[in-house]
């Protein structure tokens, strides 16, 4: 046998497997690394994360990755270069951080990678008839493997392109594995570049859901990062608090035609930039409007579209709804309050006290995918395996 498919087939077998999953968002604050342990697969998944930590990026990478990040028209040898030192840059991390943590390469079976999402296209967003979904992530799994000499399976998002999805989100499978409940019905809320949501009714399977709804802090950061010189986010939502919401400019955001879609759906800053509030200010004949007042519009029409978002999903308004929320947004204090305001009756937990650190969550839901794709149904398969030889 093939000595890389009998390790592979050993891997499969062992009662308690250690991946290490790695996450890099649209924001591009860094690299997440949580080394997660598994045992069984499926529903009946047991997970301790054991380590956890974000490595942030420099501003060189931030610069070389935001040249070719979701823009139609790009330098085809920047992406061919940046597949390659992407890979690289996150082995050195892994390497980094695993000596940091004292764990050898051996104690570790697998990489789970999602890579650098350079551009996202569901059928909605891009105008040629003849093609279908599409989306693309950049950080090859061989590279990653080869630097690091562990099993590396990456490139999650194609297998549901491939079976008539449109490549996001993919957090229904691990928050179902996770996170379902017999007793609690519980929303696992997602706030980074896009805001997400999986909807987990107490007891079933039928109704479950999830979704993306629209901008969490993707039009924040970009209109930030473009007026207060030195800043890249509204760290806590301190500008937001400063301004007032503009009705108008709301109204004509939560107007265009993705926020009545049907669920579920997917969207990504290829359609929400700066390009889309500029036209939203011009639709609206609006001629300026002070910074805090965009940003205070902006933090609102995230809290906004995700509690229309759960409402709708949800349904019945005194219903028991726990909802658990992870990504970058938590942090931001304006947005936490709008989404109290607006969901009234709902309770917030962290993350935590299901067991994930809410900013491990992507990077372990992605390890989840792995072990599926290791030793879970083939129903769920996603990935592709890259060898260290």
């Amino acid at each position: 046998m093939n000595p890389n498919i009998e390790a592979l087939y050993q891997i499969s077998g062992k009662s308690e497997r250690t991946i290490l999953g790695l996450m890099s968002g649209t924001s591009l604050d860094g690299l997440d690394i949580a080394v997660c342990t598994f045992l069984g697969s499926g529903t009946h998944t047991k997970l301790n994360v054991t380590h956890y930590t974000t490595i942030p990026y420099t501003e060189d990478f931030k610069a070389a990755v935001r040249k070719i990040f979701s823009i139609r028209a790009v330098d085809l040898e920047a992406v061919t270069l940046l597949n390659a030192h992407i890979a690289r840059v996150h082995a050195t991390m892994v390497l980094s951080a695993l000596d940091n943590w004292k764990l050898s390469t051996s104690s570790i079976d697998a990489i789970a990678s999602h890579g650098q999402t350079i551009y996202h296209a569901p059928k909605f967003l891009h105008p040629t008839t003849n093609y279908g979904n599409a989306t693309l992530q950049i950080g090859d799994g061989d590279i990653i493997s080869t630097a690091t000499g562990i099993i590396t399976i990456s490139d999650f998002r194609q297998k549901h392109i491939a079976a008539g999805g449109e490549g996001a989100p993919l957090a229904l499978f691990g928050d179902t594995i996770l996170f379902a409940s017999e007793t609690e019905n519980r929303v696992l809320l997602n706030m980074g570049g896009i805001a997400n949501f999986t909807y987990l009714p107490a007891g079933q399977t039928t109704e479950i859901i999830s979704t993306d709804v629209g901008p969490a802090n993707t039009l924040i950061d970009s209109y930030v990062k473009a007026n207060y010189p030195g800043l890249s986010f509204d760290a806590n939502g301190d500008i937001a608090s400063t301004g007032n919401i503009n009705e108008g400019f709301v109204n004509e955001v939560l107007a265009h035609p993705f926020f009545n879609a049907a669920f579920p759906k997917t969207v990504g800053p290829e359609l929400f930039n700066l390009d889309f509030i500029a036209n939203a200010l011009k639709t609206a004949g609006i001629v300026s409007m002070a910074h805090q007042d965009m940003v205070a519009s902006l933090s609102y029409i995230t809290a906004r579209v995700i509690a229309d978002g759960i409402h709708k999903v949800v349904g019945d308004a005194n219903l028991e709804l726990v909802i658990y929320a992870s990504g970058g947004g938590i942090h931001n204090a304006y947005i936490m309050e709008q989404l109290k305001i607006m969901c009234p009756n709902a309770s917030f937990k962290n993350l935590d006290t299901l067991g994930v650190h809410p900013d491990a969550k992507e990077a372990v839901l992605f390890a989840v995918l792995a072990n599926e794709a290791l030793a879970g149904s083939p129903t769920l398969s996603m990935g592709k395996i890259s060898f260290p030889q």
